[in-house]
């Protein structure tokens, strides 16, 4: 008996992906219809038909998440590096500025103009010291990331439609991923 309910089982889970392959080839060949007559010509039935059957199986989607780790790790490694260099370089603008006012306590009051001068070559001569250099921006939020209330804060998926979606999760929902 429990052979019997086994197969029936199998059965109904072929029916269920058979029925997720059609409606990932039609989404398909929806969008396909959107492009130019050029690009509808490369793209045959078959190429879509296996293209939704990869979509089916999850590698797809298995392959973008390690990409989106990837990526989510490069920038979270830029944006420490950042944040280290934004540190040094505050270090130096102070050490800086505290040189130039114990030059000019030191000096005597016929030479501050001399002494001021000088320290406004030795800050011309290096603009990255100056105060007045404009901080470098974000980055741009097509990567994964965008900018809210000055915090960084990561998306985790892109989708073609332009809207930001929750990768396996998203698509399960759908009913276009296979459960694993």
């Amino acid at each position: 008996m429990e052979r019997y309910a086994g197969a029936l089982e199998e059965v109904a889970d072929g029916a269920r992906q058979q029925e997720r392959h059609y409606q990932l080839l039609s989404a398909l060949q929806s969008l396909v219809k959107e492009l130019p007559s050029s690009f509808q010509q490369r793209l045959s039935y078959t190429t879509l038909s296996d293209l939704a059957l990869a979509l089916l199986d999850g590698t797809v989607f298995e392959i973008v998440q390690g990409l989106l780790e990837i990526q989510h790790l490069t920038e979270k490694s830029l944006y420490n590096q950042r944040l280290r260099l934004q540190n040094e370089h505050r270090v130096l603008r102070q050490a800086l500025r505290q040189k130039h006012q114990e030059a000019q306590q030191a000096c005597r009051p016929h030479n501050l103009p001399v002494v001021q001068a000088a320290q406004q070559r030795e800050l011309e001569s290096c603009p990255h010291l100056s105060p007045s250099t404009p901080r470098p921006r974000g980055r741009p939020w097509n990567t994964g990331s965008v900018r809210s209330s000055g915090r960084w804060i990561r998306r985790s998926s892109w989708s073609w439609t332009g809207r930001w979606l929750t990768s396996r999760a998203h698509w399960r929902r759908r009913g276009w991923l296979a459960s694993t």
